[in-house]
């Protein structure tokens, strides 16, 4: 994901998803500053997490992960220094999709972070290409058998209300060690689309298609993970985790202007993963992990447009088997070096349908639009790496993938390099030079033959079965000045970029949606991260971003473009400290972007205000926060279109959320150690 990154969502239903220890060790180095802030070791910088948001109103991962210096929220999707990056928890990286990952990363309460590593080039050992967070979970010291938990309660209110109800719970014991977490999501939405567009027909006919869509609807989600250690002895591990979803949405649009509709859609989803792992004094490390999901859905359209007319029930579906093993091995050599190696085979079935039904009748329309189809995948990965230090201030890993990508339409073979070099010139000061590349593959559903109606019919959603993965290569150049400034330079290329772009038909009334291939997109970028603190009444960090952007496709359907754009972000976060007791903060956020383009869109410019207090009581085991996001109602981007022939704007509703939140942990009682009875002289 770029920045920017702009799309259209599959069906009115996800409309809304638019929107102290000072300790050194050698050869690792730490960086200290008014606090410890982060270490820097082999290619990657391990944050204190739980320290950088003590103060803020963050109560899950996912909220934790953006408050990472150079972290920030694109169009609901995380990127490091304006870069995707991959989320993985406790080095696991998992089967499923990023929107899967964020709504499962939003149900681990913050309490549960331990650190976070930080890579913008991880080594191919950790079966992951580009930019990589690796939030390491709290899994007890096993001195003692504990219990820990913490329950969590929050009402959101925007045009609707929504609630959020959570408990976890963590056991640790001398070898055992177990979590589990239940969520549940439930609420209402609503989103208004306001179009206004000017279609322009081959024969040179113009049509103004203004329109209003009001989108309603209502959800419930159960999410739940269970995770289990057991520990034979130091480094000897056997780990299996579950996550599962269950998610239920209903949706109800109308469209009113030039078009006149009406949609009614039914909506459900399941998703089971599980993995195991299993780790070996002697460096060899092996897993498999499995990974189901299942998403049917109705839809009942009634629509009328000039002489066209559209009355359908549409049924569709899609389920996903997939499954991955990997076996990886590590040496640890003399004069400190390190060797790796290992293969990882990925195999995934997408059984997928949709057919059209005369409404009363509940006859098969006939057509085109009809669709069953069953594809398959194969990815299979060996890696070669090693990595050394040169005494105190150097340490070098380097690292090779080669991987064959294999389905019904593509075979390829591709290498992807990785190198991370880092350099202490003196104590508080480290560069970091990272090289890599990376393969983007697109969703499932983006691949297949099939057409979907959006926004009551004038608009269509076209699957694309040649769509090709994207191939990058990116360079980084970080820089960490006395403990807590950091600067970062970047150079991405990606050739066969893919997004899903609009396009005004000339032969008829009607917009379509689709994924295409660029030829390429370049992104150069520089970064700041620039924390300050006043006394102890406010701590403060200004994230500053600069990106030159070019995409360019010399075959977009008839109208070719080659765009290139300069646009800043600036990030400001502030705690103030009211009074320590009782214990209150204020916490005041902010953000700005300025225009962009992707594609033949135009983005424009966009920002919010954030503001939060924050009251901790109980001893530290209770908080309360009450917050307002997005105060001025500025933040979402209303995307349009003026060129060549193509005219279209589409302004998207926003609205503030309030919010109130508690959370309450308890627990860190040790069992009593009973003495065993002693059998060693029994048979």
């Amino acid at each position: 994901m770029q920045l920017f990154g702009q799309e259209m969502p599959q069906s009115n239903d996800t409309i809304n998803s638019y929107i102290d220890s000072i300790y050194r060790e050698l050869p690792e180095v730490m960086i200290s500053g008014e606090r410890p802030l982060v270490k820097a070791t082999q290619g990657k910088l391990v944050y204190d997490l739980p320290r950088l948001i003590k103060d803020l109103p963050v109560d899950n991962v996912y909220d934790a992960v953006k408050e990472l210096p150079g972290v920030a929220e694109i169009n609901g999707g995380i990127t490091l220094a304006g870069q995707s990056v991959t989320v993985v928890i406790d080095g696991k990286v998992t089967n499923m999709t990023p929107d899967q990952l964020n709504a499962l990363l939003k149900t681990i309460p913050a309490s549960r972070i331990e650190n976070a590593e930080v890579m913008y080039s991880a080594p191919a050992r950790y079966q992951v290409r580009g930019a990589m967070i690796n939030i390491c979970l709290k899994q007890g010291d096993g001195s003692a058998p504990s219990l820990q938990g913490e329950v969590f309660s929050e009402y959101n209110q925007q045009y609707y209300a929504n609630l959020t109800e959570r408990t976890s719970l963590l056991y640790s014991g001398n070898k055992l060690s177990a979590d589990f977490l239940y969520s549940y999501g439930h609420g209402r939405g609503y989103f208004l689309t306001d179009k206004e567009a000017m279609h322009t027909l081959e024969d040179g006919s113009k049509y103004q298609m203004n329109t209003n869509e009001v989108s309603k609807s209502r959800h419930n989600t159960h999410s739940f993970r269970l995770g289990v250690d057991y520990n034979f002895t130091k480094d000897h591990q056997l780990s299996i985790v579950y996550n599962g979803n269950i998610t239920n949405g209903h949706n109800h649009g109308t469209v009113n202007g030039v078009q006149i509709s009406n949609t009614r859609k039914q909506s459900t989803s399941q998703l089971h993963n599980g993995r195991m792992d299993y780790r070996t004094p002697f460096g060899m490390k092996a897993g498999v992990e499995f990974t189901y999901y299942n998403s049917p859905s109705t839809q009942l359209l009634h629509s009328r447009l000039y002489d066209q007319q559209l009355d359908f029930l549409a049924k569709d579906g899609q389920r996903i088997n997939r499954w991955k093993a990997f076996l990886a091995k590590e040496h640890t050599l003399t004069k400190e070096w390190g060797i790796n190696y290992g293969i990882m085979y990925m195999n995934s079935i997408d059984n997928s349908f949709q057919y059209y039904y005369q409404p009363e009748s509940g006859k098969l329309l006939p057509g085109s639009n009809n669709m069953s189809s069953r594809h398959r995948e194969q990815t299979l990965n060996l890696y070669a790496g090693f990595n050394k230090n040169f005494g105190e201030s150097v340490s070098l890993d380097v690292s090779m993938a080669v991987e064959q990508y294999h389905n019904e339409v593509w075979n390829e073979w591709n290498i992807f390099p990785t190198l991370n070099l880092s350099y202490m010139p003196s104590a508080g000061n480290v560069w970091q030079l990272s090289l890599s590349s990376d393969k983007g593959y697109p969703e499932y559903w983006a691949t297949q033959d099939a057409i979907s109606y959006l926004g009551g019919g004038y608009s269509e959603i076209h699957g694309n079965p040649y769509l090709k993965p994207n191939v990058g290569y990116q360079t980084q150049l970080l820089y960490v000045l006395n403990n807590k400034y950091i600067f970062t330079a970047w150079f991405n290329h990606s050739n066969d970029y893919f997004v899903q772009t609009l396009y005004q038909s000339p032969e008829r009334l009607l917009e379509i949606y689709k994924y295409l291939n660029f030829d390429y997109k370049q992104q150069t970028g520089v970064q700041a991260v620039i924390p300050f603190k006043i006394k102890e009444w406010l701590n403060s960090r200004i994230t500053l971003i600069g990106v030159y952007d070019r995409e360019k496709d010399c075959d977009f359907w008839d109208i070719p473009f080659d765009r290139k754009v300069v646009f800043g972000m600036a990030f400001m976060n502030n705690t103030f400290m009211l009074s320590s007791k009782p214990n209150i903060k204020l916490i005041v956020n902010g953000m700005v972007r300025s225009k962009a383009t992707q594609g033949i869109y135009d983005l424009p410019a966009s920002g919010n205000v954030d503001i939060a207090l924050r009251y901790t009581f109980a001893k530290g085991k209770a908080l309360l926060t009450v917050r307002c996001n997005d105060i001025f109602e500025t933040s979402q981007v209303s995307p349009r279109i003026n060129f060549e022939t193509q005219n279209v704007i589409n302004n998207y509703s926003c609205f503030r959320q309030f919010g109130i939140s508690f959370s309450y942990k308890f627990g860190g009682y040790k069992e009593r150690q009973r003495e065993s009875v002693d059998t060693s002289r029994f048979k």
